[in-house]
Order: C-alpha cells, then sequence, then structure tokens
C-alpha cells in the first residue's frame, strides 16, 4: 500500500486529488493539509510515502514544503501539483528535492501514474511539464541554449557508459526496477548506478537528473514512460 498525504489550499482540488487516488486501491490518502506548513507537520505524523503538493500555497509554499519534507523525512518523495505558466516555481522545486511534477489540468491516470512511479523511485516529469521545463531552461538565446546544451552533454559525457545507460532510462521516467529489467541487471545495480550519477552531475534528485538528461539529447522525447 501506497501512504499518500495531500496538500492544496483549494478544498475541491484536495477532494477531486483524493477522488482520483482512491480510485486505485494501492493508494491510500492518509491526510489531507490545506497549506504547505501543514503538510510538512502531517508527513511528520503520518510518515507517508508520497506527498503531492500544491506548488503555490499560503504561509509555507509547496516548494518550501518541499524542502522541509526532504530534511525532515526523506524516505517521503514529493510530487508536486502545477499549472501552466509556473515554469520558475518548477524549477526552483527541483532544487528543493521535488521528485515529480504533474499538471492540474492532467488526465486522472496521470496522477495514479506519477505518484505510484515516484513512491518506486522514478523521477516523474508530466510530458507538457517537461516540455516546458526544457523550453525556460533554453529561452534565454541561441547562444545561452547552445552553451547549456554543451555543458550538459560535457557532465554527461563524465559518465560510464554503463550511467549514462541508466541516466537515459532515468531521464525516460522509468524506476529502478524498470530500467534493471532493460538493462538486464538486479535492482541494486541500477541504484548503486544512479547514486553515481546524482553525484557526478552534481544533481540533488531524479527530477533534476531527467532535465540534464534532456538537455543533453540522450533521451528521445520529453517526458516519463509509464510506472
Amino acid at each position: 500500500m501506497i501512504r499518500v498525504v495531500v496538500a492544496d489550499d483549494e478544498p475541491m482540488i484536495r477532494a477531486g486529488v483524493r477522488a482520483v487516488l482512491a480510485a486505485d486501491p494501492e493508494l491510500d490518502v492518509v491526510a489531507e493539509a490545506g497549506d504547505g506548513d501543514e503538510a510538512v507537520d502531517l508527513v511528520r505524523r503520518h510518515r507517508p510515502d508520497v506527498a503531492v503538493l500544491d506548488i503555490r500555497m499560503p504561509r509555507v509554499s509547496g516548494i518550501e514544503a518541499a524542502a522541509r519534507i526532504r530534511a525532515d523525512a526523506p524516505d517521503t518523495k514529493v510530487v508536486m501539483l502545477t499549472t501552466f505558466g509556473e515554469d520558475d516555481y518548477i524549477l526552483r522545486a527541483l532544487s528543493g528535492g521535488a521528485a515529480g511534477f504533474l499538471v492540474k489540468s492532467g488526465p486522472p491516470e496521470e496522477l495514479i501514474a506519477g505518484v505510484r512511479a515516484v513512491a518506486g523511485g522514478a523521477a516523474w516529469l508530466s510530458p507538457p511539464v517537461a516540455a516546458r521545463v526544457v523550453a525556460h531552461l533554453t529561452a534565454t538565446g541561441a547562444a545561452g541554449a547552445a552553451g547549456r546544451r554543451a555543458t550538459a552533454r560535457e557532465r554527461v559525457a563524465a559518465l560510464t557508459a554503463r550511467e549514462r545507460d541508466v541516466l537515459s532510462h532515468l531521464g525516460a521516467g522509468l524506476s529502478n526496477g524498470q530500467i534493471a529489467r532493460r538493462l538486464h541487471v538486479v535492482e541494486g545495480t541500477v541504484k548503486a548506478h544512479v547514486s553515481s550519477i546524482l553525484a557526478r552531475l552534481g544533481v540533488d534528485n531524479r527530477a533534476a537528473a531527467a532535465v540534464v538528461a534532456h538537455e543533453a539529447g540522450v533521451i528521445p522525447t520529453p517526458g516519463p514512460a509509464g510506472p
């Protein structure tokens, strides 16, 4: 059973998220919060597998809450709920420890798939979010975009061939177990490679590594594979 805390300052959104997640018998919403501060308290109390946070909330934002959850409850993965036009918030959330990004207007099955994927150790970038993040990172002119792509390629080139294989699948949104099956290795080996990749790339989480993979062009299209 995957235990989930949901936080959004709009009661109707919280109710909708709970209803969608309740459709999956493997997901259990154990608590709901109306702001980021309450979400952090509930995560401390319930120690859920996943916290689904609205990126903008009063008092304490989802970004601040994600950073505090990462520090206080590192085993709890964070999924951010976003809307279009919040690119800067998404980029800030990457450094705050969020592992997944979902668009509020997306299909219900994507919410379920995203929560399950993040709980299983995968980074999940909803396809529209991934496209906007990469576009935002390359929006300051051709020279700057080319420089960032070159930098990303240099960082990826420093990886071993096997680490590059793992990064390409990680960037596509696969979990450790899925990557292990694709590469015909044990899951523990993939986990070790992922830890090494994060350290070599100088990033804090799988979602940030996925952005590097997209910028370096080591995966064919933005966005995750299914769980």
